[in-house]
């Protein structure tokens, strides 16, 4: 049998700007630059796929500059010329070839996927067994960094029936300040209203024991990453100590890390990020343990544009334990788009185009308006 190959793969670099600043423990951001990936087949079929990161190289250790350079030097003359249908032999072929590069990993693996599903005819979903829902619940970030401002805005989605639970980052200010902000806002949208908190690793083991249970104390939801991502057993006394549940995100990073995680219990919650884990096929891997352990899970985002929003929608659609819905609002926190149909949110919940692949088409002409120069 005769196998369609790789014949090109093309990264762009677009610059989105975002409707607000938006706040985070380690950086501001203003726009959102993301890599978009191109890979044209022999049998005519492109598949698209997105690597993206928050705040430069402030949050990982890839930047969308090194991960543009590594895919065009390393990546593509690995891949072109290999059959596009094999991929998982092509994921383990770049995992022997190129240590680490989680992110641009990922968007590999999303194009090949994008591009197997638009081949067959059937949503990416589909090659992971098939999606159990069509639409996935949406939390919204409050990041203005005010808290009058994060109280309308909050009231005001409420109103919209656009989203039901809010998430605060916090870290940046002394721990008084920011509990107080949580606090305030927690109560203005009252208890039926979810609120959770992601500290992004800001506090040390004692700081954070004491903000924990204040924050608890003011009926907070769910605490994520409150400590830095190396000390596994602080988060496992955390996470034993608290009711509220205890997320682990940042140190959830890979299949290795949730298998450690799990073995001592150091959450109650793992935050998927398909960047993190470098692909869908992983983050299918760390959802089977965390279903083993008895962990509950949570869509992540990087703040991705909708194809890697997509992306992740379409794994964590076929996911069991997804208890604590997504954050896949990262489309919403942009002024523009580069495809031609956006994500259709509305009622608490986003929903995944059905269409063969990921759904969606690229804008050309948007992705030369927004790409870098």
């Amino acid at each position: 049998m005769e196998y369609p190959l790789i014949e090109k793969i093309e990264t762009i670099i677009v610059d989105l700007p975002t409707i607000r600043p938006h706040h985070l423990s380690m950086a501001v951001m203003r726009s959102q630059a993301m890599v978009i990936i191109r890979l044209i087949c022999s049998d005519g079929i492109e598949g698209i796929g997105e690597s993206t990161t928050i705040g430069g190289i402030s949050y990982a250790d890839e930047s969308p500059e090194g991960i543009k350079l590594n895919i065009d030097t390393y990546f593509s003359p690995l891949l072109v010329g290999k059959s596009a249908t094999q991929i998982n032999a092509l994921m383990k072929m770049l995992d022997k070839n190129v240590s680490g590069n989680n992110f641009a990993k990922s968007g590999i693996e999303t194009a090949l996927l994008d591009a197997q599903g638009k081949r067959l005819g059937v949503p990416v979903s589909a090659l992971f067994g098939g999606a159990i829902t069509d639409t996935l619940p949406v939390l919204w970030t409050l990041a203005s960094g005010d808290t009058q401002k994060d109280i309308d805005e909050a009231h005001l989605l409420i109103k919209e029936n656009r989203h039901n639970t809010f998430k605060l980052k916090i870290g940046r200010n002394d721990p008084k300040i920011d509990i107080a902000h949580v606090a305030a806002i927690k109560k203005a949208v009252g208890e039926d209203i979810k609120v959770t908190v992601d500290v992004n690793q800001a506090w040390s083991e004692q700081v954070a024991k004491r903000g924990i249970q204040k924050l608890q104390d003011a009926g907070i939801d769910l605490i994520e990453q409150p400590i830095i991502k190396t000390n596994f057993e602080g988060l496992a006394r955390l996470t034993q100590y608290f009711e509220v549940p205890i997320m682990a995100d940042e140190a959830a990073g890979t299949v290795v890390d949730a298998f450690k995680l799990a073995k001592i219990h150091a959450a109650s919650v793992f935050a998927l990020k398909i960047s993190k884990s470098g692909g869908l096929t992983n983050i299918q891997h760390q959802a089977a343990i965390a279903l083993g352990a008895g962990i509950s899970l949570y869509g992540g985002t990087m703040l991705e544009g909708t194809i890697g929003t997509l992306a992740s929608a379409h794994i964590f659609a076929s996911l069991p334990n997804l208890d604590w819905g997504t954050e896949l609002f990262g489309p919403l926190l942009l002024t523009d788009d580069i495809v031609k149909k956006r994500i259709v949110y509305q009622n608490n919940v986003m929903e995944i185009p059905q269409g063969p692949g990921l759904g969606i088409e690229l804008d050309m002409n948007q992705i030369e308006k927004y790409k870098r120069k």
